[in-house]
Formats: structure tokens, C-alpha cells, sequence
């Protein structure tokens, strides 16, 4: 009889135990998701930032308006440019893009970038034969 009662006893133990590992399990797919949109938003920036560069550096190649054409291809990009600056026919440049997360917090992600031709000296060295 006491075989009985104590088989009772030990009934619901194991949803005790994983009750709360399974919270930690649901907060750790949270926390991730959250730190891979933010990796994703970042890698989305940094594009955008460079492909806005070299659309800039294009455009003073060519003797137009860079940092209104690293604007324009950024804003495509689904970034804000926020500084550019022209340093002879070298752009540098800084976009960000503001990333909406969980409760509705925001968070802005920036990227730098700059491009320009290369210079004269720098290169790979072909040895002759």
C-alpha cells in the first residue's frame, strides 16, 4: 500500500521541471531572433553604405554631384544618408536606417563607408618574365 501512495506522490513532477526550461528555451529563440534582425539590419546598412559610395564616387568621376547621387541610391536602399563629404575625387560617407524591434523600440544602425579611385601605387605587382 505504501507503494501506492508514494507512485501518487511523484505524479506532475516532470511538468514542474520542464515548465521552466521551457521558458528559458522560448526567452533564448527570442533573444536570438532579436540579435539576427539586428545583424541583418547591420549587413542591410553597410550595403547600402557601400553601394552609395561608389555611386558617389561615380558621379565626381563623371564631375557631378556625388553626395546628391549617393542620396538618391541610399534612399533605394531603404537608408538615410546622414554625413558626406567629398575629399578631392575620395567620397566619405554615413548612412543609417532605423530598425523597429520588439515592443516597438527603435534602434538605429550606421554604416561608413568611402570610395574613390585607386590610387597609382597601390595594386598588384604582375612579376615579368
Amino acid at each position: 500500500m505504501r507503494r501506492a501512495a508514494r507512485a501518487r506522490d511523484d505524479s506532475g513532477t516532470a511538468t514542474v521541471l520542464v515548465m521552466p526550461l521551457l521558458g528559458i528555451v522560448v526567452l533564448a529563440a527570442v533573444l536570438v531572433s532579436l540579435l539576427g534582425s539586428l545583424l541583418v539590419a547591420q549587413r542591410r546598412v553597410q550595403a547600402a553604405a557601400d553601394l552609395s559610395a561608389l555611386a558617389g564616387a561615380s558621379a565626381a568621376s563623371r564631375a557631378g554631384d556625388a553626395c546628391a547621387s549617393a542620396a538618391r541610391l541610399s534612399r533605394r536602399n531603404g537608408a538615410d544618408l546622414v554625413t558626406c563629404r567629398l575629399e578631392g575625387r575620395e567620397i566619405w560617407l554615413e548612412v543609417a536606417l532605423e530598425v523597429t524591434g520588439l515592443l516597438g523600440r527603435s534602434v538605429t544602425v550606421r554604416a561608413q563607408a568611402r570610395a574613390g579611385p585607386a590610387s597609382g601605387g597601390a595594386g598588384l605587382a604582375v612579376p615579368r618574365p
